[in-house]
């Protein structure tokens, strides 16, 4: 029995997060039909992550164990004829027996885009966070100094109920400003529900002047929800980068 270490990059508009679900598409749910068809067998895939709604990846890591002799690149080809246009697959290799693309993950980067315009951009509608107002870089940046380091971030978790800590590691948040566009860049050892949408949103919060940049680490001690800033909109969040090694989540750093 193989078992495949496989990157996947997809638009998440038309589905209901990567997991799958019932009564909803999800990602999940079309992987696993369309790898089943090109292994000739059924098979499902353990994913590095749950995604929300709406929600996109540039690099999404899963696994999938099959009897299937077919090559890496034989795979690739062969799932990408048979994926809809809005899920590609990036790269396929044999891995270790025990590899799970979820447990070995030693962390990850996301990014938050917003297109700060009064004019709307016609080409990212489902893709950035169309935000009509001047951005305050300046302060943006000066509040993302105080999340960086191991915190317990249980003010920027919508539901921790299900996690045995709220302690967290980020190692570097950086904000780049590109004409009318606002990028974030979150790399950390693990994310809780809603963490990064919760803190851009407060990012947010923080260059409309409802939270003032030094009230973060306030934020932080309080360990509750409402004292932190709003849950920015899916659409502008994406899975940039997953990270198997500890080496290559420290560079740049």
């Amino acid at each position: 029995m193989r078992n495949l270490k496989v990157m996947t990059a997809y638009r998440g508009t038309n589905y209901h997060g990567f997991q799958r679900q019932e009564n909803a598409m999800t990602v999940q749910e079309v992987l696993e039909s369309k790898l089943s068809k090109v292994l000739n067998e059924p098979v499902s895939v353990t994913g590095c992550s749950r995604t929300d709604t709406g929600v996109h990846a540039n690099m999404f890591c899963f696994n999938v164990k099959t009897s299937s002799k077919i090559s890496c690149l034989g795979f690739c080809r062969g799932v990408n004829g048979e994926l809809p246009e809005d899920i590609s697959i990036l790269s396929c290799e044999d891995a270790p027996p025990n590899f799970h693309a979820r447990y070995d993950c030693k962390g990850k980067e996301y990014i938050y885009k917003m297109h700060c315009s009064e004019s709307k951009n016609p080409f990212a509608a489902d893709l950035m966070l169309h935000y009509r107002r001047k951005f305050d870089i300046e302060a943006a940046r000066k509040a993302a100094v105080y999340l960086v380091g191991t915190h317990d971030f249980s003010s920027f978790c919508a539901d921790c109920t299900n996690v045995s800590t709220t302690v967290r590691t980020i190692y570097s948040f950086k904000i780049e400003n590109r004409g009318d566009s606002v990028i974030m860049l979150v790399k950390g050892n693990g994310f809780l529900y809603n963490m990064i949408r919760i803190i851009a949103g407060t990012i947010i919060d923080v260059s409309e002047k409802r939270i003032a940049p030094d009230d973060i680490p306030a934020i932080l001690a309080a360990k509750d929800r409402l004292r932190a800033g709003r849950t920015a909109m899916a659409h502008g969040l994406y899975l940039n980068r997953v990270f198997y090694s500890e080496e290559e989540l420290m560079r740049d750093i």
